[in-house]
C-alpha cells in the first residue's frame, strides 16, 4: 500500500509491500551494493547467524527481498540519489539533498 504525501512524497509500508526487485535494483545501482542498504542491526541478522558469514552482495540482495527488516529504512529516492536508514549522518544528507 502507497500513500502520495501533500509534498510529492511516495510512502511505502515495506511491511505491508516489500520493495519490487527492480526498485531495490534501482537502489543498488545508485548506492554501489546491496550490501550498503543492508541492516546490519536487524535482530534476525545476528539471531540467524548471518553476521558470521562472508555474505556476497547477491546474498545481501536476496536477504532484503525475503525480509523487509534486513533493508535500511527508511529508503529514499531524491532525484539521482538513494539515501537508508536514519543515521544522524543521513538525515543530514537528506536535508542538504532537499534544500538545493
Amino acid at each position: 500500500m502507497s500513500e502520495t504525501g501533500t509534498e510529492g512524497f511516495e510512502v511505502i509500508d515495506v511491511k505491508e509491500q516489500i520493495i519490487s526487485e527492480s526498485d531495490l535494483d534501482e537502489a543498488k545501482e545508485k548506492v554501489g551494493s546491496y550490501e550498503g542498504l543492508f541492516n546490519k542491526r536487524a535482530m534476525k541478522y545476528r539471531q540467524q547467524g548471518w553476521n558470521e558469514k562472508n555474505l556476497t552482495d547477491a546474498e545481501f540482495k536476496d536477504l532484503i527481498l525475503n525480509e523487509y527488516t534486513f533493508m535500511k529504512r527508511p529508503l529514499y529516492f531524491i532525484g539521482d540519489e538513494v539515501f537508508g536508514g536514519n543515521a544522524k549522518k543521513t538525515v543530514e544528507a537528506i536535508k542538504a539533498k532537499l534544500s538545493e
